[in-house]
């Protein structure tokens, strides 16, 4: 009986997954906006790649020792196939970049990214096990510059959003300099590993440079007095960064070098960063996002060795600052027809006529459904409209509109025929070179 009952409660949202309703739209539409008119400004093209891929591009690429492949990863089996619910937007676009040939293109290849992705994780604020982000990845060039770029261009999208960010940059250097950093670590924490937490414990022997990414307060305390990687770079790996920083200056961007800072995944050589709100520093958990260069991951996907750098944001997180700090999207354009009926046959007429005003680039809105127009008349002033169309039986039978002035209640009838003219010629007077996204 139990059972029963259970299976008639009505279904649920499953945990850490979020509705984006209606009312949330205008942020998430903003945010969209925002991405595409910066990263194509840049030169960046869309890329769209499944949300489901081969488990092996993750293991290989993110890293087989990772949190998000050890325990968060959404995979399953098919078949033969062994498949994983997308957890990362960098590695299914080094996939497409090698897949379709991309190295034969004029390079560096530039690539955006908005989507839905997927990590079972626990779920906190801002946190949800389907995410959505945005990204950009450029693709075939080492040059320092595209460091500073990516970085201004990251920069540019919060600060133009209203958002006080600073930068957490470092270089975490290349696979040889970096052995000589994690034999330095190692003789540093073995004799401070009992008092570890457990996953640093583990992580001690699987990947040590995760230690310098845990969140635990007793181990971050342990963490401050360790070695800095800075000091272990190569030459070429120190002149790399010293340039981004130079470039970082020039463009008067707010950064702070930060030697602990290493990101979670095993792709990344180099320049990492990310990017903090600047009243909240000292905590990597308010990130709201990061990325870095990752010189090796298409090589190790099967392409020719090839430079690249990334950065990714997490949209859920930057529409709470966002909320937090009392900042609201830009206000929609109102619309300036309201097209109203009174009847069946009049409704169908003015569905048409809705479209017909639509197509000739009028900003118009309708409410076809209500009866009375009374309701419709409040309705269009509530939307702020200039004018509102009105067509009942009258109106049909002549083959005419009647043309109410919003502000002034002045109605006027005109033909059918010519109602755009006119009503193009209205909207001119009061508001010149507003027609058809004219300012």
């Amino acid at each position: 009986m139990p059972k029963k009952k259970e299976e008639n409660l009505p279904p649920k949202l499953l945990r850490g997954m979020k509705d984006i309703l209606p009312s949330n739209q205008k942020w998430w539409h903003w945010v969209r906006e925002k991405v595409k008119n910066i990263g194509e400004t840049y030169g960046f093209s869309r890329i769209d790649t499944p949300i489901m891929e081969e488990t092996k591009l993750f293991v290989r690429s993110i890293g087989e020792e990772t949190d998000i492949v050890e325990k968060e990863m959404y995979s399953f089996s098919k078949g033969s196939e062994k498949i994983s619910l997308r957890p990362d937007g960098t590695a299914p676009i080094a996939r497409a970049y090698v897949e379709h040939g991309m190295v034969n293109q004029s390079q560096p290849v530039k690539l955006y990214y908005l989507g839905p992705f997927f990590r079972h994780d626990r779920p906190q604020a801002g946190r949800y096990r389907q995410f959505w982000q945005f990204g950009f990845e450029v693709m075939g060039e080492s040059h320092p510059i595209l460091d500073a770029e990516l970085i201004l261009l990251a920069h540019s999208i919060y600060k133009e959003m209203g958002l006080d960010v600073n930068i957490q940059v470092n270089s975490i250097g290349c696979d040889s300099c970096r052995e000589e950093y994690k034999r330095s670590l190692a003789n540093y924490y073995r004799p401070r590993r009992s008092v570890l937490c457990e996953n640093c414990k583990n992580r001690f022997s699987k990947n040590i440079l995760r230690l310098l990414d845990c969140k635990q307060k007793e181990c971050q305390e342990i963490t401050k007095e360790a070695p800095q990687i800075i000091d272990h770079v190569c030459e070429e790996c120190r002149e790399h960064f010293v340039q981004v920083l130079e470039y970082l200056d020039d463009l008067e961007i707010s950064y702070t070098l930060n030697p602990h800072l290493v990101r979670g995944l095993d792709y990344y050589t180099r320049t990492v960063f990310e990017i903090w709100m600047a009243n909240e520093e000292g905590s990597s958990q308010s990130a709201l996002g990061g990325g870095g260069r990752y010189n090796n991951l298409v090589e190790s996907l099967g392409g020719r060795k090839t430079p690249a750098i990334g950065f990714a944001s997490g949209i859920e997180r930057l529409i709470i600052k966002l909320k937090e700090n009392n900042i609201e999207p830009p206000r929609k354009e109102k619309p300036d027809i309201y097209v109203a009926q009174l009847g069946d046959k009049a409704r169908k007429k003015c569905l048409k006529l809705f479209e017909y005003l639509r197509k000739k680039g009028l900003k118009v809105t309708e409410s076809l459904s209500k009866n009375g127009l009374k309701s419709q008349l409040e309705s269009a002033d509530r939307k702020g409209v200039k004018f509102t169309l009105i067509m009942g039986h009258k109106e049909i039978m002549d083959s005419t509109v009647l043309i109410r002035d919003m502000e002034s209640g002045i109605q006027e009838v005109v033909d059918y025929e010519k109602v755009y003219e006119e009503v193009k010629k209205r909207l001119e007077k009061r508001t010149p070179n507003l027609i058809n996204g004219k300012k």
